[in-house]
């Protein structure tokens, strides 16, 4: 293979990389941050709401979890514009990943509120705690903890995931880089450096989410359990 790797655009190209890669980071922390609490929410109507509330958000995990999320950004961005309803990029980006991650994560959350043993919630009961200091105080704390690595794997996934947004033209790492090639013509060097700084941003958040784990989860501080 004569292949001559010329990487050269990176001086005159860099800043348009720092900035898709700056809103992929800025997108994805506000997805975190709304998800966690949308799914949170969720599962706990999912697992201790009334029936009708209940059905409700299991159908909704279900439609948004098996329809693929580039047709949720479309339907926000395209075909509520055809309503007459527009929204600009970022948000129905945004919006598009919030939902999605949040029915993911009502399904993790959920898996840990009912991994709960009964006798705890009894002893809490016990000792006079209401029915919203149990769910505080005793549920959501151990289940945010159990399935912590399964959040921290999704919210992973939805990084990655922001790159679908290109498709409505939302200026990201992956629109970045499909810029940058239009004028270059170094598609696979252009397309490593993409993938590089993917990576990059994964590890970070990797990092992020385990000092926030450190933090957060005393006990298993207290007990040296990996995170």
């Amino acid at each position: 293979m004569d292949y001559d790797f010329d990487f050269s655009f990176l001086s005159t190209h860099w800043d348009a990389f720092l900035a898709g890669a700056r809103s992929t980071a800025l997108m994805s922390l506000a997805t975190i941050a709304l998800g966690f609490l949308a799914g949170a929410v969720l599962a706990v109507i999912r697992t201790q709401g009334p029936r009708a509330a209940r059905r409700i958000v299991t159908a909704y995990v279900d439609v948004i979890r098996n329809t693929p999320l580039v047709i949720q950004a479309f339907w926000l961005f395209f075909g509520l514009a055809s309503l007459q309803v527009r929204i600009p990029a970022i948000a129905a980006a945004v919006i598009a990943l919030v939902i999605n991650v949040s029915a993911y994560t009502t399904e993790i959350l959920r898996a840990g509120i009912e991994s709960i043993p009964r006798g705890q919630i009894e002893a809490a009961s016990c000792l006079g705690m209401n029915r919203w200091k149990v769910l505080r105080l005793v549920i959501l704390p151990q289940a945010v903890e159990r399935m912590y690595p399964a959040l921290v794997s999704q919210f992973v996934l939805m990084l990655l995931a922001t790159s679908i947004m290109s498709q409505i033209s939302v200026e990201e790492l992956t629109s970045a880089g499909y810029s940058v090639q239009s004028e270059t013509f170094r598609g696979f060097e252009i397309y490593l450096v993409v993938a590089l700084v993917y990576l990059c941003l994964s590890w970070l958040l990797r990092l992020l989410m385990a000092s926030l784990a450190r933090a957060a989860f005393t006990r298993q501080r207290r007990l040296g359990t990996p995170l």
